[in-house]
């Protein structure tokens, strides 16, 4: 899915219009009529007291059109005009003469804290205040009334996005902005939705099809794209009846120190399940007990220290290399990893203590072979592209250093987003019960498995993260949060694999009628 930008959606509206020989308030008809039918399908007419917060834009405009429809319908709606400039947009002012028309009850207007309706914790509030062209912050007594409405308790539904949430830039204010229970967004998702200091503002979020322009949406290029099973099943390369290992790659996984050999087995381990005909491991001689007999199914090259990686040398020809997980950053580390990097010339993935050391030498960076992935994790990230402001400042660091180095960037967090060629690639799978240890060592090998067999960096890295989040997600409902532990995911994913062929559920008969009789 992708995720247009505010001036991509109003060229979209813009359009629409033109294309479709329709007004701008048809189109805000079209809009206002979709979230009525999101709410009838669910409330089928519960008598629940619903308030419906306009402004005074086109954002307002829909919240109208909300309202007149629910009143229409028999539902108990108060709405009111958060009154906050002189400004009103045509649309907006259209639709306020056609409610005043099917109720006696006019819109009421506010103008200030006194003017704030009393609400209960059972009612619904819409809020349908700002829109995405919000662009500067809001008056005090409208930030007294988004408290007012945290403080009521009540469901707040949101209308294309949270009101007082920017698009592109931070929130200088939490208080500021609405803190919805559910946002229907017109298009597609906002990114703010996946950001770790935005994504809070909502809950839940859903798309409507307010019926842009298809030819438009198909076409446009966009800065971010959100990565689901539609997105990632095209890249999938089945296996032929005849085929053999050697046909899916030989992966080297490079790491571990004392202590820490399991970090390297569980990255041989999602290697492996990923698909790689062959894991090799490079260990130092401490290792090499715990991976014959904790994973049989790898081989194991060791270093001639007993305890850390000194240098790095082997007779194989691996068709990728995961190295750091797991190899401290001893200064002997640290060199045999560059003359590594001097001679190697397969695709890298680069992770933990591999990240940490090109961050104490810089210089590193410039031996990298093009298309190599980084995966950090915050404090990683930090090291390598500088301290950040805000979620937009990191992203835009992001953009400059993977096009700089032309890497590949796995920023890992709840939304992992991967950053290659100035795209956002926001991944949609995966949840809390993976900030367990290990849990990164096991992206690694995933990730370099699905390169050892062909699979393009860029798509080993969006597959792999996809594929990591998915089998947590299926392995989290046997396992629950707390107990998912790392070695789960790569146990689960087999499932997750599958899961890519399973068809959705369909809805029961009862469901289809329903949605039938109330659309």
């Amino acid at each position: 899915m992708k995720i247009f930008s505010k001036e991509q959606i109003y060229k979209g509206d813009k359009l629409t219009a033109e294309r479709q020989n329709i007004s701008s308030t048809d189109l805000m008809e079209r809009a206002g009529t979709q979230i009525f039918n999101w709410m009838h399908r669910r409330m089928q007419g519960a008598q629940v007291p619903i308030h419906i917060f306009c402004g005074i834009g086109n954002n307002g405009g829909d919240g109208l059109v909300l309202g007149r429809h629910l009143i229409l319908d028999g539902y108990k709606v108060n709405v009111y005009v958060v009154n906050c400039s002189d400004k009103r947009s045509k649309d907006f002012l259209v639709n306020y003469d056609r409610i005043k028309n099917v109720t006696k009850k006019w819109p009421t207007l506010l103008g200030c804290s006194e003017d704030f309706p009393e609400i209960h914790p059972n009612d619904i509030i819409v809020d349908a205040v700002f829109g995405i062209g919000l662009n500067r912050p809001v008056d005090d007594w409208v930030k007294g009334l988004f408290i007012h409405f945290r403080k009521s308790k009540a469901f707040t539904l949101s209308i294309d996005i949270p009101s007082g949430l920017f698009v592109d830039k931070p929130v200088p204010d939490e208080n500021a902005v609405v803190w919805a229970g559910f946002t229907l967004s017109f298009a597609s998702a906002k990114l703010v939705f996946f950001l770790p200091e935005t994504a809070k503002y909502t809950v839940q979020w859903e798309v409507l099809d307010i019926g842009l322009n298809p030819e438009y949406l198909n076409t446009t290029e966009t800065e971010a794209q959100l990565i689901s099973k539609y997105e990632v099943l095209p890249n999938y390369i089945p296996r032929d009846k005849y085929s053999h290992k050697g046909q899916f790659g030989h992966t080297l996984i490079i790491g571990g120190s004392y202590g820490k050999i399991g970090a390297v087995t569980l990255a041989c381990r999602g290697a492996l399940s990923a698909g790689s005909g062959l894991v090799t491991a490079y260990v130092p001689k401490c290792g090499y007990l715990a991976l014959q007999a904790g994973f049989p199914e790898a081989m194991v090259i060791t270093d001639a220290d007993e305890n850390s990686i000194t240098s790095i040398k082997y007779d194989i020809e691996p068709t990728v290399v995961g190295f750091g997980i797991g190899a401290g950053t001893d200064a002997k580390t640290i060199s045999a990893f560059e003359q590594f990097l001097k001679v190697n010339k397969a695709p890298l993935v680069i992770d933990a203590d591999g990240l940490n050391m090109l961050a104490k030498k810089k210089s590193l960076l410039k031996l990298l072979p093009e298309l190599s992935i980084l995966t950090p994790h915050p404090k990683e990230l930090e090291r390598l592209v500088g301290a950040w402001n805000d979620d937009f400042e990191k992203l835009a660091k992001v953009k400059v250093f993977s096009k700089k180095h032309n890497l590949i960037v796995v920023v890992k967090g709840a939304n992992t987003i991967t950053v290659f060629n100035d795209k956002l690639y926001i991944n949609t799978t995966g949840n809390p019960g993976m900030a367990t240890a290990g849990s990164g060592d096991v992206l690694t090998g995933i990730i370099t498995g699905l390169i050892a067999q062909g699979y393009h960096p860029s798509v080993g890295a969006i597959f792999g993260v996809y594929l990591h989040g998915r089998s947590a997600d299926i392995a989290v409902e046997d396992f629950g949060y707390q107990s998912l532990i790392a070695s789960h995911i790569v146990e689960y994913l087999g499932e997750a694999f599958i899961d890519l062929f399973k068809q959705p559920e369909q809805p029961q008969p009862e469901e289809e009628d329903t949605k039938k009789a109330t659309e």
